[in-house]
């Protein structure tokens, strides 16, 4: 079995600092998928003596990759490559049916599914009366085995009567159209915050992780709010695309 350390060559005569050049070579191995999603990689002492480099050196190299969200480092397992990031592209899509179209192989586990009295923002964004009873669920959604997304909805109960089944085995945007409701435009925020020690722990991510954070505002054809989401992302696994025109 060829070793990691048997693809990588060092140019000490180069200016490019040592570690610099041992995670790029493992970074295009991780490009090409040389090093498949999983691979475990031999502990920093061992591979350093077998590339002739310092400890430091080596760790240095890990480290960068860690920071760019392409190794991970577990306690009892070691050093691993990540599993390929979800791209998504800016529509108004289910997360289910877009990781189920690219064989991410989705699923969900439903932590919460109850009614609840709106609170200011919920009610703004819903534009119903604060304490008005809405439809409120929290899911925790996988995608190749991995947790990926933490996704909290609102609803107005009279949009539609959810079941777990329903809301376990598929997408939220397929019960609501099994309901006759057709989302037609949706007014949506992106941006990114620390992960809370509760987060953390449901994403399988450190405290104070970086996460990816999005609210969205989904209406019917009659321009009705139809669905408050409020969803937070690994950006250790995940990223938006989208399509720029220039004017």
């Amino acid at each position: 079995m060829t070793r990691v350390t048997d693809l990588i060559t060092i140019d000490r005569s180069s200016p490019i600092p040592l570690y610099f050049q041992v995670a790029s070579r493992l970074e295009e191995l991780i490009e090409n998928g040389e090093l498949a999603p999983g691979s475990r990689l031999d502990n920093e002492i061992q591979l350093a003596d077998e590339l002739g480099l310092s400890r430091p050196t080596m760790r240095q190299a890990i480290a960068h990759l860690v920071d760019r969200g392409m190794l991970t480092r577990k306690r009892g397992v070691g050093t691993q490559v990540v599993h390929d990031r979800v791209r998504r592209r800016l529509e108004l899509t289910s997360l289910y049916e877009d990781l189920d179209g690219a064989h991410q192989q989705p699923r969900t586990e439903l932590l919460t599914l109850e009614r609840r009295t709106a609170d200011e923002q919920v009610a703004a964004a819903l534009r119903i009366d604060p304490g008005a009873e809405v439809t409120y669920l929290e899911r925790l959604r996988f995608a190749a085995g991995e947790p990926l997304a933490l996704m909290r909805n609102h609803l107005p109960v009279a949009v539609a009567d959810l079941t777990r089944k329903q809301l376990v085995t598929g997408g939220l945007y397929a019960a609501l159209r099994a309901a006759g409701i057709r989302l037609r435009v949706a007014d949506q925020t992106i941006g990114a915050r620390r992960a809370t020690t509760a987060e953390a722990r449901v994403l399988d991510e450190p405290r104070g992780a970086p996460l990816l954070a999005m609210t969205r505002v989904a209406y019917n054809a009659g321009g009705v709010p139809v669905e408050y989401g409020s969803h937070l992302y690994r950006a250790s696994r995940y990223t938006f695309e989208l399509t720029l025109m220039a004017p």
